[in-house]
C-alpha cells in the first residue's frame, strides 16, 4: 500500500488528521469522482466534503472504488462533512448526518462541522428564499452544538468542530461544550491571514483549517478587476526564488503555520502539484513577509446571510 507522507496534526481529543487535504467545494459532480480518485492515488488521505456542495455521492463513489481496489482502507482516510444551515434545529441534526453518511457510503465520519453559525428556515431548500431573500431560522448554534455532541459517543463521528465561526462565537461554544470542537475551518490565505483567530484557537487547543487557501479564483461571484491572490507579484517573486509554484507557496505557508489546509482542484496535474510541498519550507523571513500582505481581503463574504443575527462577518469581530 502506498502510504502517505503527509504530516499529521493531533487534535485536543488525541486523534490525528493529515495537515493537507483536498477540498471539494465547487467540484462538479461529473468531475469530482475522478478528482478524488486521482487525489487518493497521489497520496492524499484527507478529503473535505459538505452536504451543501451537492457532490457527496460522487465523492463516496471515488472512496468506494479506491477501497475496493485495495489502494486504501477506510481507516487510512480522514473524511470531513458539514451540517448545513437548514438543519440547525437540534432534532434535525442526526438525520442530516445520516444523509451525508448515506451519500458518502460510510458508517462514520472522521470530522463533522457546523458549516456556518447562522441557521436558515428548515425545509427542503438549501437556500429557502422569498422574493430573493434568504429566510432565516432563529436556532442558536449553541443548541445545535449540543445536538452534535451525542454523535461522537454514538460512534457516528470521531470528532466534531466548527466552520466560519468568529472569535466570539467560538468562545460561546467553548463555554458550554462537553465535547470540545477540534477545529474551526475558515477562509484563510495571505490577504486574510487570520493571525488573531489562529492565536485564539491555539490557546484553547482548537486547530485552524484553511479553506480557499489559493484565494478561491473560481468563486462564482468573482468580478473582473477583483484582486487575484495567485497573481500577486510579491508571491510570484517568492515562488520564483524557491523554484515552486505560487500555489505550492500558499499551501506551504499554511503548513508552516501548523494550519490544516484543503486546496481544491479537479485537474490531476494540479492535484499532484499541490501535494508536492514536503521538500521545502518557508523561512521565517518569508513567513513574516507573506503575513504582511493581510488586508482583511475576504473572498467568501456569505452576503446571502447578511442581516442574520449570527452572521459571523458583519461586525469588527475576527
Amino acid at each position: 500500500m502506498k502510504m502517505s507522507k503527509v504530516p499529521l496534526v493531533t487534535f485536543n481529543n488525541g486523534l490525528e488528521c493529515p495537515i493537507l487535504g483536498i477540498g471539494t467545494w465547487k467540484s462538479k459532480p461529473g468531475e469530482v469522482t475522478q478528482a478524488v480518485k486521482d487525489a487518493i492515488d497521489i497520496g492524499y488521505r484527507h478529503i473535505d466534503c459538505a452536504y451543501v456542495y451537492g457532490n457527496e455521492k460522487e465523492v463516496g463513489a471515488a472512496i468506494a472504488a479506491k477501497i475496493q481496489e485495495g489502494v486504501v482502507r477506510r481507516e487510512d482516510l480522514f473524511i470531513t462533512s458539514k451540517l448545513w444551515n437548514t438543519f440547525h434545529r437540534p432534532d434535525l441534526v442526526p438525520g442530516a448526518l445520516q444523509k451525508s453518511l448515506d451519500n458518502l457510503g460510510l458508517t462514520y465520519l472522521d470530522l463533522y462541522l457546523i458549516h456556518w453559525p447562522q441557521a436558515y428556515k428548515e425545509g427542503p431548500e438549501n437556500f429557502p428564499e422569498v422574493d430573493g431573500k434568504i429566510q432565516f431560522s432563529e436556532v442558536d448554534y449553541v443548541d445545535t452544538w449540543q445536538a452534535m455532541e451525542p454523535l461522537v459517543s454514538q460512534g457516528l463521528v470521531k470528532s466534531i468542530g466548527l466552520s466560519n465561526f468568529n472569535s466570539k462565537q467560538l468562545m460561546r461554544v467553548l463555554a458550554v461544550a462537553k465535547v470540545k470542537p477540534v477545529v474551526n475551518q475558515v477562509e484563510c490565505h495571505p490577504y486574510l491571514n487570520q493571525t488573531r483567530l489562529l492565536s485564539l484557537c491555539a490557546s484553547h487547543g482548537v486547530k485552524l483549517t484553511a479553506y480557499s487557501p489559493l484565494g478561491s479564483p473560481d468563486r462564482p461571484w468573482a468580478k473582473p478587476g477583483d484582486p487575484q491572490l495567485m497573481e500577486d507579484p510579491k508571491l510570484q517573486a517568492i515562488a520564483k526564488r524557491l523554484n515552486k509554484t505560487v500555489a505550492q507557496v500558499l499551501i506551504r505557508y499554511q503548513i508552516d503555520r501548523e494550519v490544516i489546509v484543503i486546496p481544491k482542484s479537479v485537474t490531476k496535474s494540479r492535484i499532484a502539484s499541490n501535494f508536492d510541498v514536503f521538500d521545502f519550507k518557508l523561512s521565517q523571513e518569508d513567513l513574516d513577509l507573506i503575513n504582511s500582505f493581510d488586508c482583511n481581503g475576504r473572498f467568501v463574504p456569505m452576503t446571502a446571510s447578511l442581516g442574520h443575527k449570527y452572521h459571523p462577518f458583519e461586525n469588527d469581530e475576527f
